[in-house]
């Protein structure tokens, strides 16, 4: 008897130390396991149909998210992982997964674009110039970054330093506007220069409406509005500043440089008189600093002369969320993905190879050295001017910048 119980004593313990090591491992890989119902009792989750009006395909959409993860499930697994930085909300409902099935896709596409819907009601706590806007009201100018595609039904909202040139190279593939030197229309993106995909000649903007269409403009953007896919990507405001500054300011930019550099390094440096070129101020060693540029930004006498550089200046500014019901929002942490989701609903997965992003992107976590010269007050009214940008769009306050 006693050798019995010694034997059961054993096994108990192997089968607790086993568990253990299993649950383990399932905390550190910060995974949780999400019931969804069997094959028997529903469907497989597949993409809506492109055909499908944008306002109808979003309304089924989001209605069969809501009823999967509502209803009595069967025990099928899949694993979600729960808590990353860039799709946090205030109904902090759903976060960005590690794993890429359609169900997990279309929650984060639900998450983010509710998101953005509760931001903009009227009873929420964040306001903005701009947030009560009606799409009428936003002027001509303003919606220059709006290409349309009415061969395919698309409309991007591009915004610079977010993937923005190979995306304008995909929307020019898309409208074949460009043929190559062969005489053919591209067909691969990245055949396309990257000069040429920034030539507002060959996109069909908003802006262009009003030469194209005179009073008619309005209704018929109206029209595309509701019936095209509309979307967007978007990107860490703080990262999207550096990777300004380091595409605009730290190397030699004579257009940046003669339009921007000149002045800030003359208000904000001390140099009364900064040389000609950026060539003549790179060899003399007068260089802009990202503080400089910050001190730039927060400068309420900045805009008095002149709007922002669309480089830097605010996404929700650019391509105005509240007044726009976008039914894509990508973002550039999670472009890869996203843009495989985006070209799957299109049904363009296997026409259009979206180009690899660059090795050279600013990181995240470059942050804390590049605002390492920034005051803790700078940086307050640094956030307090993008915060709406860093709440429409799900990314977290960064308080260890904010509290140092």
């Amino acid at each position: 008897m006693l050798r019995k119980f010694q034997c059961f004593l054993l096994l108990g313990t192997v089968f607790i130390i086993f568990f253990a090591i299993v649950h383990r491992d399932d905390v550190r890989d910060g995974t949780f396991y999400l019931h969804v119902a069997s094959s028997s009792s529903s469907s497989s989750l597949t993409e809506v149909p492109t055909s499908m009006k944008s306002s109808e395909r979003r309304t089924s959409e989001d209605s069969f998210i809501w009823k999967q993860s509502s209803r009595s499930v069967k025990p099928n697994l899949t694993i979600i992982t729960p808590h990353l930085k860039h799709d946090q909300g205030p109904s902090n409902l759903m976060h960005t997964f590690t794993q890429t099935s359609p169900t997990q896709l279309q929650l984060r596409q639900a998450h983010r674009r509710r998101n953005i819907r509760e931001l903009c009601s009227a009873n929420s706590s964040l306001n903005f110039p701009g947030k009560f806007k009606t799409f009428d009201q936003i002027p001509r100018k303003a919606l220059d970054h709006f290409i349309v595609d009415d061969h395919h039904g698309v409309i991007y909202c591009f915004v610079p330093k977010v993937a923005c040139t190979n995306w304008k190279r995909v929307m020019i593939v898309l409208s074949q506007n460009l043929k190559a030197p062969n005489g053919a229309p591209y067909r691969d993106p990245l055949d396309i220069p990257s000069a040429l995909s920034h030539n507002a000649t060959l996109h069909l903007t908003f802006n262009k409406f009003w030469r194209l269409f005179g009073r008619f403009s309005r209704p018929l953007m109206h029209h595309k509005l509701k019936n095209y896919t509309k979307f967007l990507f978007v990107r860490d405001p703080f990262v999207r500043l550096i990777s300004a500054f380091r595409n605009k300011f730290a190397l030699p930019n004579e257009d940046f440089y003669r339009q921007y550099a000149s002045t800030m390094l003359q208000r904000y440096a001390n140099i009364s008189s900064p040389p000609d070129s950026a060539q003549e101020a790179f060899a003399a060693g007068i260089r802009l600093s990202f503080t400089h540029f910050i001190q730039y930004l927060l400068d309420p006498q900045t805009e008095k002369v002149k709007p922002f550089n669309e480089h830097w200046q605010q996404m929700n500014r650019l391509c105005h969320p509240c007044q726009i019901d976008y039914d894509f929002v990508g973002k550039l942490e999670t472009l890869d993905e996203d843009t495989e989701h985006l070209l799957r609903i299109l049904g363009l997965d296997n026409q259009i190879h979206f180009p690899p992003g660059y090795r050279n992107r600013t990181a995240v976590n470059w942050e804390r050295d590049w605002f390492a010269n920034i005051s803790v007050v700078d940086r307050r009214k640094l956030y307090n001017l993008y915060e709406a940008d860093f709440r429409l769009f799900g990314y977290d306050k960064p308080e260890t910048l904010l509290h140092e």
